[in-house]
Parts: C-alpha cells; sequence; structure tokens
C-alpha cells in the first residue's frame, strides 16, 4: 500500500532589507532580514539578493545565514569581486565550503 508523505515547506516570511550597496557596476547588493519555522521554532535568517539595474536580472538567496555577520562578509565579497546575479549560487557554494 502506497500513501502520499505531506511535507511543510519551509518559506522565510517578513522580509525586510538589512543592508543595501550600490556597486559601481550598477548592481544592487542586499542583505535581507526574514523569520523562518524550524521544527516549531521561529528563527531570524538573513539572506543575500543581487539585482542588476541594466538588465533587470535578479538572483536571491532567501535563507543564506542565520549569522548576520557572515552574510554581511560574504555581502562585502560579492562588491569587491563585482559578482553578477548569475554568478551568485557559484560564488555562495565556495563561501560556504570555506566557512563551514
Amino acid at each position: 500500500m502506497f500513501s502520499i508523505v505531506k511535507t511543510k515547506k519551509n518559506e522565510v516570511r517578513d522580509k525586510t532589507i538589512y543592508m543595501e550597496i550600490f556597486g559601481d557596476n550598477k548592481i544592487a547588493y542586499r542583505v535581507l532580514s526574514g523569520r523562518l519555522d524550524l521544527y516549531g521554532d521561529e528563527i531570524i535568517t538573513y539572506g543575500i539578493e543581487v539585482f542588476d539595474h541594466k538588465s533587470g536580472d535578479n538572483e536571491i538567496i532567501p535563507d543564506f545565514s542565520r549569522n548576520i555577520e557572515d552574510a554581511v562578509a560574504f555581502a562585502e565579497e560579492l562588491i569587491c569581486e563585482r559578482i553578477r546575479p548569475r554568478q551568485l549560487y557559484a560564488k555562495a557554494l565556495g563561501f560556504l565550503k570555506v566557512s563551514i
């Protein structure tokens, strides 16, 4: 006999902009703050968003880290390396691989 297991999808709620920096390449780098329900507990999480004002491209990682220092350090790295939205996920994997 088969049955369907329904899982609750964890979504970040109440997103607000914690920090926004415009790079010289017309790209906005944002650190977002939001709330997430995890096993019945509500936690605050920080996300990263990169928005290109020239092309309109946008990429977001809504739950990048629970630590604000990690999120801000990653945003600073994105700015220094002039990362485009399409490069965000690859850069995040490299950053998290070193920080974990």
